[in-house]
């Protein structure tokens, strides 16, 4: 197996760029990352990579070898998951991200369940409202709430989520109560935003008569995590447009009231992301399965 550690050492590094990140990512050591690389180099005869202090650069045989050492790779794990479905007794890492709210509300509150019924199955959940890129993150499985950049990853979409815009009593008692989208810009409502670095101008998506409309809203407060905007609304510093679910109890204790009801939100997709190669093994599949048969009924109910 040794080849074989090398080929995915080095697919690892020539993806992340950094021997260091592939190290981390690969929970070896950066000299055993560094070794399995000069194997390889000695083993083919040719360098695979330029090395300087600041940089690491695939050479012309890098960059060929990285096609190959792709297919290899994805034949061994199509030969694992043939052997894997016979015996019918997934086992492995498995890497799944979701955003903050998904992952602690639906995601993470059945996982001893799936790992109860599959043991041999290790999980690592990444949670996080930033955008994730599941082939130089290494992930198998990603939940979402939008819509997917990346054309060529597959979506298995799994309900269309309602929003809603909704502020403490205090700051309505401060502010005024607005009834419509044109109402939150008129009277410059303190919208709370979830935003990040690089982000376009910020918006909101709201249904009108006319049908969806864009409202460019201003506030003063952003972070790139969601629980934290929630946190805000609640104490009064503005309003906040979440996903249903994650502040249902909160609007059924009074503690956030429902603002702008004549312009909805629009709703939003919750879908997983996966890589074509990824829909093969079977633990990516049985948990996408387990998952979804979970959240779904929780998500359109709510």
């Amino acid at each position: 197996m040794s080849y074989l550690d090398n080929i995915r050492t080095f697919v690892r590094v020539y993806e992340l760029g950094s021997m260091s990140a592939a190290a981390r990512d690969l929970r070896i050591s950066p000299a055993v990352t560094s070794a399995r690389i000069s194997q390889l180099e000695g083993h083919l005869s040719v360098r695979l990579f330029q090395r300087t202090t600041r940089s690491l650069t695939p050479t012309e045989q890098g960059r060929a070898f990285y096609g190959g050492a792709c297919e290899i790779l994805e034949s061994v794990a199509n030969a694992e998951t043939q052997v894997v479905n016979i015996t019918e007794n997934p086992k492995g890492a498995l890497y799944v991200a979701a955003p903050l709210g998904v992952g602690r509300r639906l995601i993470a509150p059945h996982v001893p369940d799936f790992l109860a019924l599959y043991p041999e199955i290790t999980l690592r959940l990444r949670l996080s409202d930033r955008k994730v890129d599941l082939t130089t993150e290494g992930l198998d499985l990603a939940f979402f709430l939008g819509e997917p950049e990346d054309s060529t990853l597959r979506i298995r979409k799994i309900a269309d989520v309602a929003r809603v815009l909704c502020a403490a009593p205090d700051y309505i008692a401060a502010r005024g109560h607005p009834v419509t989208g044109d109402d939150l810009i008129a009277d410059n409502h303190e919208c709370l935003n979830l935003r990040f670095p690089g982000a376009s101008e910020f918006h909101w998506r709201l249904m009108t008569d006319d049908g969806p409309r864009k409202f460019r809203v201003n506030g003063r407060y952003e972070s790139d995590d969601g629980d934290v905007l929630t946190d805000w609304a609640l104490g009064g510093n503005g309003i906040v447009m979440k996903p249903l679910f994650e502040v249902a109890e909160h609007l059924k204790a009074g503690r956030l009231v429902p603002v702008a009801t004549q312009t909805p939100p629009v709703a939003i997709q919750m879908a997983c992301l996966f890589t074509h190669r990824r829909r093969q093994d079977p633990k990516t599949r049985l948990f996408m399965d387990f998952m979804i048969d979970r959240i779904s009924a929780v998500v359109r109910g709510a």
